[in-house]
């Protein structure tokens, strides 16, 4: 039947659904006009700072010290450009400077066997591993380096991401969730707390290096929670002061707890041969649950580790999204920290050597008086100016006499606490120490 056959009722009918449909259509294409005229409308009230990076809260913060800072003179002693190796002694813009502001404690950065081995590795294997070790499989030395790790802390095994931050911040957020507590020393590192914000677990602090503290909060809170954490830095980053590690291990086996030691500035420096908080203070690798450290300090190179039993190191490989949804760490990388590795094993008058040197620097900057503040002598060593402005300006006057020291200023310490922070290096001399506490002494003075 063609359409001329239709009924005229049929066709009538026909007519006034398509006129139907045709006007619904322009109907609803008018209430949606209108909706989106609407929404510009809501749209046009959104203030433009919303829409400009310069007109972001943090950029206008930043903005306020830099301004002032350029009233007064001062310059930004940051992002400083050096011309090669940073090691106990650099060079910045053609000049040589004694160099106090890096993280090379046991001189093997540029090593001779670190730089063939990274160079061996980038001939076999390219400068990227390419893909998550997860689906595109590993390279040898990845593992190696993995095995040794775990055999520095007498653990099970060991797993390695590209960052150190992110490792903290993955492995936290990860294990734990809105059920559980996390409770740290009031001094951890910001990867901690960006771990902890995004576990949603609970979060609360005690007093620096204060266990009995700890124990307290633990004592009033603990049935509240299904797991808990308490976190702890080996050798803090800040003020190069020690937990006593015994005292946290009793504690968090006596209220079922985990414990995660950070061990990104306690690794080659704490112990006789810097294999770390376990061996300074006598204990097994296997009484921590959750060792944390980084490639990028005594290790020479860049990314951060968790060390512990195989359950542990199994679940972040397979579920962590800092290592699933991440790219392997460079061969490269990897290459370079297992040499370190294995020198700082072979060579521990390496760590002989910044010990001693570490606590001659303490030594003669307290015997001039200068607040040294909780630090105990080992590679990390501030000294407390109590203002920011003054921080800086002596981090200058430093740099015009040949010494590069970095301020370290408000909001990463308290005002009160602002410092200058020292990194020593089993390569500085004894000479080297002299001349800077003598010049820090002279200028401090002023």
């Amino acid at each position: 039947m063609s359409k001329n056959d239709l009924a005229p009722g049929s066709k009538a009918q026909l007519i006034q659904r398509i006129l139907g449909r045709k006007t619904g259509q322009a109907a609803s294409d008018g209430r949606m006009a209108e909706q989106s005229a609407t929404r510009q409308a809501a749209a046009s009230h959104i203030p433009e700072s919303f829409t400009r990076f310069d007109r972001h809260p943090g950029y206008e913060k930043m903005l306020v010290p830099k301004a002032m800072a350029d009233r007064m003179g001062v310059r930004n002693p940051f992002f400083r450009s050096h011309d090669g190796v940073a090691a106990a002694h650099t060079r910045i813009d053609g000049r040589d400077y004694l160099n106090f502001a890096n993280y090379n404690y046991l001189g093997l950065s540029a090593h001779p066997e670190v730089n063939a081995a990274a160079k061996a590795a980038m001939d076999q294997y390219g400068t990227s591993a390419s893909a998550s070790r997860l689906v595109a499989g590993e390279r040898r030395v990845q593992r190696e380096l993995e095995e040794e790790l775990a055999q520095n802390y007498e653990v099970d095994d060991c797993v390695v991401f590209v960052s150190g931050h992110a490792t903290n911040v993955s492995t936290i957020g990860y294990l734990f969730g809105p059920k559980d507590l996390v409770i740290h020393d009031s001094l951890i590192h910001n990867s901690i707390l960006q771990g902890i914000q995004l576990s949603g677990a609970a979060r609360r602090s005690f007093p620096h290096n204060d266990s009995a503290a700890l124990e307290r909060i633990l004592a009033d809170i603990r049935g509240q929670f299904e797991r808990v954490l308490i976190v702890i830095e080996g050798l803090y980053s800040m003020d190069g002061d020690i937990p006593n590690l015994p005292a946290f291990i009793d504690i968090k086996r006596r209220y079922k707890a985990f414990l995660m030691v950070d061990e990104a500035h306690a690794l080659g420096v704490l112990g006789k041969t810097g294999r770390g908080s376990h061996e300074h203070f006598g204990v097994a690798g296997r009484d921590v649950d959750i060792w944390m450290g980084t490639l990028s300090k005594t290790l020479a190179s860049c990314g951060g580790y968790i060390a512990g039993d195989r359950a542990l190191v199994e679940l972040l490989k397979y579920a962590a999204s800092g290592f699933v949804y991440s790219v392997g760490i460079s061969p490269v990388l990897a290459a370079a920290s297992l040499k370190a590795l294995q020198i700082m094993r072979r060579e521990p008058e390496r760590v002989h050597t910044l010990q001693e040197r570490g606590s001659q620097f303490l030594n003669s900057m307290r015997s001039m008086g200068i607040n040294t503040g909780f630090a105990e002598g080992y590679a990390v060593i501030p000294a407390i100016t109590g203002s920011s402005l003054k921080a800086v300006k002596l981090s200058g006057q430093l740099f015009d006499a040949g010494l590069n020291v970095q301020p370290i200023i408000h909001p990463a310490v308290e005002e009160k606490a602002a410092r200058l922070r020292f990194f020593l290096s089993s390569t500085h001399s004894q000479d080297d120490i002299d001349l800077a506490c003598e010049t820090v002494h002279t200028l401090m003075k002023k």
